[in-house]
């Protein structure tokens, strides 16, 4: 069964002065799917996803979130998205219970707290501050506070910078649920290994233009088909799955 379009981009188009940072992309995102948006720095990656959060507008070009025009009704765009980025500043003294239902009110929504921190493995450090939490527990909280609206598109801004094993493999299985919910993930990492593992279909950008656009087997396949080999075999093993194996999967408490 064909899924149900929630991104459209055709022939996108950003400048800034003389620097022509997004040329001319276009690319979907279906309900159920993990799409990335990979690339190096100023590839590019950021001014897209300002537009299509309806943040920035574009000089050319058309975007759809859920069937709805983001140059004509941007306002009503931001209602539909939830966005975690690689950093959140949120309010010292007030607890996660009292942040979620902060943002659930400017939604004008019910505050289900309880089940959000449930759904992000928070459930019993609802009375915490977010300044107590490791990194990993913070970024779950975020992905907690960009489902508060219960958008069906998640933008999740390289989740995994800077947090240990454990914490990434938690954060992965939390993609995982809500990709299962039927959201659909935009993620951005410069973990290759993390797009990888998680991601339905990757598009690789550099210099505003889309350059490769397909499944991440696909894409490996079609290198291989070039003749590519690494001039090093990869072996079987690496040293993080030493650590996973000697420290165990789970988060430990102050994971």
């Amino acid at each position: 069964m064909e899924r149900e379009t929630v991104v459209s981009v055709t022939d996108l188009h950003k400048s800034y002065g003389q620097v022509h940072a997004v040329r001319g992309i276009s690319f979907e995102v279906a309900a159920g799917e993990v799409f990335g948006l990979l690339g190096p720095n100023g590839a590019g990656k950021t001014t897209t996803l300002e537009i299509v959060e309806g943040m920035l507008p574009a000089d050319r070009g058309a975007v759809t979130v859920a069937g709805i025009d983001v140059a004509r009704e941007p306002a009503r765009v931001r209602r539909l998205v939830g966005i975690s980025l690689q950093s959140t500043a949120f309010f010292d003294r007030l607890t996660l219970r009292e942040l979620l239902a902060l943002f659930a009110d400017c939604y004008g929504r019910p505050a289900r707290t309880d089940r959000l921190l449930e759904r992000v493995g928070l459930a019993e450090l609802a009375g915490r501050r977010v300044k107590t939490l490791s990194g990993g527990q913070q970024q779950r909280f975020a992905v907690a506070v960009a489902l508060v609206n219960d958008p069906p598109l998640l933008f999740l801004d390289e989740p995994t910078t800077g947090l240990d094993p454990q914490a990434r493999r938690s954060l992965w299985e939390l993609v995982r649920f809500l990709r299962l919910e039927g959201r659909a993930v935009v993620l951005t990492t410069h973990y290759m290994d993390e797009a990888q593992e998680l991601c339905d279909r990757v598009a690789i950008m550099d210099a505003g233009t889309i350059l490769a656009l397909d499944t991440p087997e696909r894409l490996i396949q079609q290198l291989l088909a070039t003749g590519f080999r690494r001039e090093v075999a990869v072996q079987p093993a690496d040293l993080e799955d030493v650590f996973l194996r000697l420290t165990g999967r789970q988060l430990t408490e102050a994971g």
